[in-house]
C-alpha cells in the first residue's frame, strides 16, 4: 500500500512498525521521510528531509565506525575506512531502506511519484540518512546507534569479517542460471534531464518477461539498480 494521502494519526506507528523505532517527536518523523518535491508542492508543511541527511550522513559514519572499531581490533586504518564505506556507500543504504520496506511511506512529489521515486537508490538513501538524523535527535546516540545495527544485520556482519557485497547485477545472473533461464538483458526505456544531468530508466528482461525497473545517473547505475529491484521483488517473479 502506497500512502500517497498519508493519515498523520496512523503515521507513527506505522513507521515504526517498518524501522523499530517509535519517534516522540511526530512532526520530526514526518520531516525525515518527506522529499524536497513534495515540500515544494505543499509550501505550508513542515520541510523536507535533507538538512536531516546532513546530520544522519555524520551519525552513520560515526555509528559504524564504532562497530569495526570494537569488532575489529587488529584491523589497520585503511580496512577500517573501505569496510565502513561498504556500509555506508548509496547502494547498501538504499538495501536497507528496501529491506524495511521504506519506499510506500516517503512522502514525494507528483513529478517523483510518476518518475518511480519510492524506488530510487539516491531517494532511498537519502531517507535512510534523514531517519537515522531524527532518531538521534529524537532519542539521542544510543537509540540511533542500537537501531541501525538491528538494520544492518547480517550485511554489517559480512562487511565486518571482509566478505565485499556483491555486484547485484553478478547475483541476480547466478539466480536466473540456476534456475535454467539464461542470461538477463537491460533495456534503456527512457532519460530525463538536460545533458549534463541526466537520469536514465532501464529495464531488465528474463524469459519470463520484464521484472524490474531501474534509475541512475550512468546506464551502469541504472541497471545496477533495476538487478537491486528485480532481487528486491525476487518473490514475484520466481513464480511466473
Amino acid at each position: 500500500m502506497i500512502l500517497i494521502n498519508m493519515d498523520k494519526n496512523k503515521f507513527p506507528e506505522d513507521l515504526a512498525a517498518r524501522i523499530g523505532y517509535l519517534f516522540v517527536n511526530e512532526d520530526l518523523a514526518m520531516e525525515s521521510v518527506t522529499h524536497r518535491s513534495y515540500q515544494n508542492e505543499h509550501p505550508d508543511d513542515r520541510g523536507h528531509n535533507e538538512r536531516l541527511e546532513f546530520l544522519g550522513d555524520a551519525v552513520l559514519d560515526l555509528i559504524v565506525a564504532e562497530a569495526l572499531m570494537e569488532r575489529l581490533e587488529d584491523a589497520p586504518e585503511g580496512q577500517l575506512t573501505k569496510r565502513r564505506a561498504a556500509l555506508v556507500n548509496e547502494e547498501s543504504l538504499a538495501r536497507v531502506a528496501r529491506q524495511l520496506d521504506l519506499g510506500p511511506i516517503l512522502r514525494l512529489g507528483r513529478g517523483e511519484e510518476q518518475n518511480n521515486g519510492r524506488q530510487k537508490t539516491s531517494i532511498l538513501a537519502d531517507a535512510i540518512e534523514a531517519i537515522v538524523a531524527a532518531i538521534y535527535l529524537d532519542g539521542g546516540y544510543d537509540a540511533a546507534r542500537d537501531t541501525v545495527m538491528i538494520w544492518y544485520g547480517a550485511l554489517f556482519g559480512d562487511i565486518a569479517k571482509g566478505e565485499s557485497p556483491q555486484d547485484p547485477k553478478t547475483v541476480l545472473q547466478e539466480k536466473l542460471q540456476a534456475r535454467g533461464d539464461g542470461m538477463p538483458s537491460y533495456n534503456v526505456v527512457g532519460s530525463t534531464g538536460p545533458d549534463h544531468d541526466k537520469m536514465f530508466e532501464v529495464e531488465v528482461i528474463v524469459a519470463q518477461g520484464r521484472i524490474a525497473r531501474g534509475t541512475g545517473k550512468s546506464k551502469k547505475e541504472a541497471e545496477k539498480d533495476a538487478a537491486v529491484n528485480a532481487l528486491a521483488t525476487e518473490r514475484n517473479w520466481l513464480q511466473k
